[in-house]
């Protein structure tokens, strides 16, 4: 029977109060606490898993020290919300009575001080993190009054002066929990290209976002189809270059195939039909990663002996009968099929029943030819008999969002005049001309949508014809081979694996350091020549912070395409040296300013428009490594922490690690931790 609502209402409590009992009993070690994930939030749980091991910034507010530094009156911070929603979470996290906890609270404050975050989107946990460390710091700056300072140039003056003066202005304005642990300082060097007017600043960062170094190689995979109808089409992978054209792909294609380029026309495919015909000068970034790309074997440009004869390229479409849509109609419904052709025919042959039989000849792969049982009186009318199809001009190098195509040039890879197949196969001037078979499919003109047909072109211009093969179901059904006609090889470059080079972080820093010229959208205002200039600029680190975030520019945005680099850039867990990346005259007798050791990586997993954020963390008391993923967390070992995810990486210097393991040792006058709080927070819901 089941319980009534009174009965169902004591189940209810007795589930909540035996829950309740299971998180009081529970003691954990402080810190190994996952974070659900309130719907799309992996990114803002994996940022918060990173700060929350930051060991001096959750002491900070483990402690309490927030409690006297929280700014209510900073009009470029959050009324403190921010603070105080971030500390529940970090004292819920660290307290070791919780498996796992739901940030609902934070995640409100965020989404109500920051609408880029409002709803249930993903977003980037580099973005999530730059917005919680300004907030925080905005919402703990201990400067209650901001004055205006200038900045100022260097002006022929030392770099330590100037950077003194620099970090001096920035904490006149800027002084709180976040500078002391994430700022740094940048030496920026712009030097214009008219004047060599040379503009030196300081300029203080909290993170460092690193370009990783970009191949320009592109790897892309096609369909070569050859003009011998016994080959299948093979797939191939090629290696071209990223600012190619479509003529590196077809000499790559080259190598391969044996074909020369000259004889080559490539497509995109899509939806059965041709939905771009390329030029050979088109540039290779049109082309996706996931566009079908065919490349198509036609007849080259060569004579034979005094006379030339052209070649026309003629795209070909595959149809399929549909009955009629009503008993007063005869009208036939048409369906697209297949893969579309590019056939070469001799502008001397284009009659119908010429282009019937080279059609036939190139389909003999995967079309049987009527056995002498299925001869009849043969149907010319279905083929227009001998009649000639209008003159062409070459295919075009169009879009079938364009039903009109252009003409293409001379560069379209179209090959006009050649000589017959050199292959001992029987080509279409050596077949017997048996008109007394039964026509399989008749052929009709069609745009270059395949859609509508073309019963009429006008013979003084040189638009080009697309020919559609039109299959009735019951002749498709009995000759049209579907399994073998869709077949294909691989070719043997297929299988090589093309593993990416691995790539130090070093390298990525040094990248970040190289001097850059500025790009036309965002030029720099010389002061010397009073106008906007596209200098050189060089970026070098002068001073780093007690923990150095290191962003690894992983997206790439351009005007053509947007692609996630999935480089596996190496990066050591212990003992990252800087001295060689520092400018500032070095203590020699510290070298331990210099060298950082890891604490925590965001990771990214997938591709641009989906993807799944984690984080490895070390823990501050245990020094145990973990997995966070959302509210799941598990140990891990060091070995596992490299990998092509690792997004955001955390980096505490030497110094600061010995001085918080010296605070923690007994006998050491460190303020008392604070007493027990109420696990349970009005302020956080908790599992």
């Amino acid at each position: 029977m089941a319980p009534g609502p009174a009965n169902r209402h004591a189940l209810v409590i007795h589930h909540r109060s035996s829950a309740t009992k299971e998180e009081e009993e529970f003691h954990g070690q402080p810190g190994i606490c996952g974070l659900t994930n309130l719907g799309n939030t992996c990114f803002m749980n994996s940022a918060l898993q990173c700060l929350s091991n930051v060991p001096q910034l959750t002491e900070y507010f483990l402690k309490n020290r927030y409690l006297d530094e929280l700014n209510f009156c900073n009009p470029l911070g959050m009324k403190g919300e921010i603070a105080e929603a971030y500390a529940d979470l970090v004292k819920q996290a660290w307290s070791g009575r919780h498996r796992s906890i739901v940030p609902n609270v934070f995640k409100t404050k965020v989404g109500h001080f920051a609408s880029q975050f409002l709803g249930y989107q993903q977003h980037d946990s580099q973005e999530l993190l730059s917005f919680l460390l300004d907030g925080l710091h905005e919402d703990l700056n201990r400067v209650k009054k901001k004055e205006y300072v200038e900045q100022c140039d260097a002006a022929g003056r030392p770099d330590q002066e100037v950077a003194v003066e620099a970090w001096q202005n920035h904490k006149r304005r800027n002084d709180s929990v976040i500078v002391d642990t994430f700022h740094g300082l940048f030496k920026s060097t712009l030097v214009c290209p008219d004047c060599g007017n040379v503009s030196v600043t300081f300029d203080p960062f909290c993170y460092l976002s690193v370009p990783l170094p970009v191949s320009h190689k592109r790897v892309m995979e096609v369909f070569f189809v050859s003009m011998d109808p016994r080959r299948k089409p093979e797939q191939h992978r090629l290696v071209v270059p990223k600012k190619g054209k479509i003529s590196d792909l077809c000499m790559a294609l080259a190598k391969h195939t044996g074909v020369s380029p000259e004889r080559m026309m490539v497509a995109d495919v899509f939806s059965h039909r041709f939905y771009k015909i390329f030029q050979l000068d088109e540039s290779l970034s049109t082309i996706l990663d996931r566009d079908d790309i065919f490349i198509y074997e036609v007849s080259g440009r060569s004579s034979i002996t005094e006379n030339t004869r052209e070649d026309v390229v003629i795209p070909i479409y595959l149809r399929e009968r549909t009955p009629a849509r009503d008993y007063n109609s005869s009208y036939y419904g048409l369906m697209l099929f297949g893969h579309p052709l590019l056939v070469s025919v001799p502008r001397d042959r284009l009659s119908w029943d010429a282009l019937y039989h080279i059609l036939l000849y190139r389909l003999s792969r995967y079309v049987t030819r009527p056995s002498s049982d299925d001869e009849d009186d043969g149907d010319e009318k279905d083929v227009e008999g001998g009649k000639n199809i209008p003159k062409p001009g070459n295919v075009a190098g169009g879009s079938s969002q364009d039903p009109g195509p252009e003409q293409a040039g001379p560069s379209s890879g179209v090959a006009s005049g050649s000589r017959a197949p050199t292959d001992s196969s029987p080509g279409p001037s050596h077949w017997p001309q048996r008109t007394r078979r039964k026509h399989l499919f008749t052929l009709q003109t069609v745009n270059s949508n395949g859609t509508s047909d073309r019963s009429n072109f006008n013979e003084d211009t040189q638009a080009q014809p697309y020919i559609a093969i039109d299959w009735d179901p019951e002749m498709k059904k009995r000759y049209y081979d579907e399994v073998e006609a869709e077949g294909y090889v691989k070719h043997d470059c297929v299988g090589y694996v093309l593993k990416k080079a691995p790539v130090r972080l070093q390298e990525c820093i040094e990248l970040f350091t190289t001097m850059e010229t500025l790009e036309k959208e965002n030029p720099w205002y010389c002061p010397n020549c009073k106008q906007h200039q596209l200098a050189t600029k060089k970026l070098d680190l002068w001073t780093l912070p007690e923990t150095l975030i290191i962003h690894l520019k992983r997206f790439s945005y351009t005007k053509f395409s947007r692609e996630k680099l999935d480089t596996l850039v190496e990066f050591p867990i212990r003992d990252l040296d800087f001295s060689e990346f520092v400018i500032k005259p070095q203590d020699e007798s510290a070298p331990e300013l210099y060298k950082y050791d890891l604490i925590a990586v965001s990771n990214h997993y997938g591709g641009l428009r989906d993807g799944h954020y984690t984080t490895f963390a070390c823990n501050k008391d245990s020094g145990q490594w973990h997995y966070f993923d959302d509210n799941s967390v598990s140990p891990v070992t060091e070995n596992q922490i490299e990998s092509k995810a690792a997004y955001v990486l955390f980096y505490q210097r030497q110094d600061v690690a010995s001085r918080l393991k010296t605070k923690t040792q007994p006998g050491q006058s460190d303020p008392p931790a604070p007493p027990a709080y109420d696990p349970i927070s009005e302020s956080m819901d908790v599992n």
